[in-house]
Formats: C-alpha cells, structure tokens, sequence
C-alpha cells in the first residue's frame, strides 16, 4: 500500500537486505538527535553490525517496514517482531529533517495493524523514560506506560572459572530442532502463546551467539538466549547480551545466570548485560545480590487491551523488546 499525504512519500515497503546502510544512517542520525534533545549532547549512536541488521531484518520479516521520499531514499522504518503471541516494535526512527512532516503516526499506526492483524495478544515496545515527547506521542495512540526494563551488567572476574551449567544448542539439526522445542514449551507452559523459536534459529544460523539450558532431573527448567556478536559495527565483540530469559524457579534462575556467564568467561567476553523487567522483583534483586550494576533503563509501553499476561508465581520470563 502506499500513503501519499503530498506524494512525498511512499510506503510502506519491505526493506532488502542490501539496504542496511541507509537503513544505519537514518538508526544513527535519528537516535543521536533524539538524545541531543533530551540534553546528551555527546552521545553519538554507532551504526550497528551488518548481521544485526540482518537479524532484525529477517525476524521482523513482513514486519519490515521503511518508508521513502520522492528520490527513494528511506526517511523512516519499523521493525515489527512477533514471538507466538507476543508482539513488538523496535527499532523504529524517522530522519530527523522529517520529524515534523507528520509520517510519525503512519509509521506506527502500520506496524500497529500488522500485528493485530497476526493476532497477538501482547502489543508493546520501549522508549527512554526521560524522553517525554516519546511518551506522550504513543500514548496519544494507546499506549500505556508500564515497567521498567532495566540493563545491568555484570563485569566478570578474568581469573574465574567457576563451573557453569547447562548445555548449549548442538551442531546436529535434528537435536538442535528437538531443543528448540522443549524451550517453547516450557516458554507457553509459563506465559500461553509465547515463542522465541525463530530468535533461536537466527541466533544459531547467523552465528550471532548460542543458548543455554538448564534441566533439573533430566526435565528443562531453564534457559538463556544469548548474543556474543558485536552490537555496534566497527568494534569487537565487548559482553555478552541476554536477549531472551525463561525459568521456572529462582533455583532455575541462578543456574541459567551461571551458565550465560561461564558462556562469556568461555568466550573471553569481559561483561555479561541482561535486561529485566521490574515486575519480577525477587529476579532484579538476586541479579544485585550477585553484583550485577544497572547499566541502562527502558519504558516499556503495552496498547491499551493488549498488555502482557501474567507469569506463574516464582517464574521468570524476560522477553527483550531490543535487537
């Protein structure tokens, strides 16, 4: 389909892969504008990994959305996710000389139908918690600020080489496909409909990174999907990146952290970042008893109606509305 307000701009299109660079020049420019005008005049936001943007891409799929000026250059984009029934935008950014022209709303409204068309029952995404036009702008389209999610770091010991737990995803497709499954159901046993299936398989085809299980008496209690790529293109790989959290129990919970930091220990990646949402309260302190350091906050915001669905008492279920 096409919006046309002064046939100015068209869209929404499906980026290709080959369009990572503009779509890394509009990230950039937008970003470090948005944070100059929220006071951080010198914070300059890196163009991301090329595999990143591919993974955004292809987990995004039709959710892929750019939009384009009379020339065809992009002047915005959103990245549109679903995992089961959980759905969510981001990254999404408009150049900066065309915040004003009124394609804000379009380029959100678009990735609204999108998912509500695919039928999620969870509808979010996460902005700055300092950014008030951010703030105001999506819950003028519904939107309902909610939780933090807040990044902490932990910075590993070098000498250490405490023993982890938990197994990795193996090279074999059939038993790699068979564990990628058992985690999508311990996934829907603890919040109905969710599944991070696809952010698995790109993680392991991509190379990005690798996850970790945790099982307790031969059963799956736990685990961690994780990246170890770099984040920002032109530098080497500096944490390693939680992206995706689910355990049964605050027992399982320690025994997945254990097993994303030996991971990194393993890797000879200095850092380890998780993001946890503050509605698990017991989870957010053991990461601070554990000398974990809040790093980063995000507000996550639901549509109005289509907020995310409780977790089973004890449980922890960490979904990273982030690429």
């Amino acid at each position: 389909m096409a919006w046309q307000p002064d046939r100015e701009v068209w869209g929404p299109e499906r980026p290709g892969l080959n369009e990572i660079e503009p779509l890394n020049r509009v990230f950039s420019e937008s970003f470090t504008d948005r944070y100059r005008r929220d006071g951080m005049t010198g914070v300059r936001v890196p163009f991301l990994h090329n595999e990143i943007w591919r993974y955004a891409l292809e987990d995004a799929a039709e959710g892929a959305m750019v939009w384009r000026d009379s020339e065809g250059h992009i002047v915005g984009f959103n990245m549109a996710h679903r995992s089961g029934a959980e759905g969510w935008m981001g990254p999404l950014a408009v150049r900066s000389d065309w915040q004003e022209r009124g394609i804000n709303s379009e380029i959100l409204r678009s990735g609204i139908a999108w998912l509500r068309g695919l039928g999620v029952r969870t509808l979010g995404l996460e902005t700055m918690p300092r950014t008030i036009e951010n703030i105001g702008f999506y819950s003028r389209l519904g939107f309902e600020p909610g939780m933090l999610t807040i990044t902490l770091v932990r910075d590993l010991p070098a000498v250490s080489r405490s023993a982890g737990t938990g197994e990795t995803l193996v090279a074999e497709a059939g038993g790699r496909i068979r564990q990628i499954e058992e985690c999508r159901r311990l996934a829907e046993s603890l919040s109905p409909g969710l599944d991070f299936s696809r952010e698995f398989v790109l993680t392991h085809d991509l190379r990005l990174g690798d996850a970790v299980l945790i099982r307790h008496a031969g059963a799956l209690t736990g685990f961690g999907l994780y990246h170890s790529a770099p984040l920002a293109a032109g530098r080497g790989s500096e944490e390693l990146r939680v992206l995706k959290l689910v355990a049964v129990d605050p027992e399982a919970f320690g025994a997945v952290l254990s097993g994303v930091e030996s991971a990194a220990l393993k890797l000879r990646l200095p850092r380890v970042a998780v993001r946890c949402q503050t509605a698990f309260q017991p989870a957010y302190h053991a990461l601070i008893d554990r000398g974990y350091r809040v790093h980063w906050t995000d507000l996550r915001m639901t549509l109005q109606g289509f907020g995310e669905p409780p977790v089973r008492e004890g449980a922890v279920v960490w979904s990273n509305w982030e690429v």
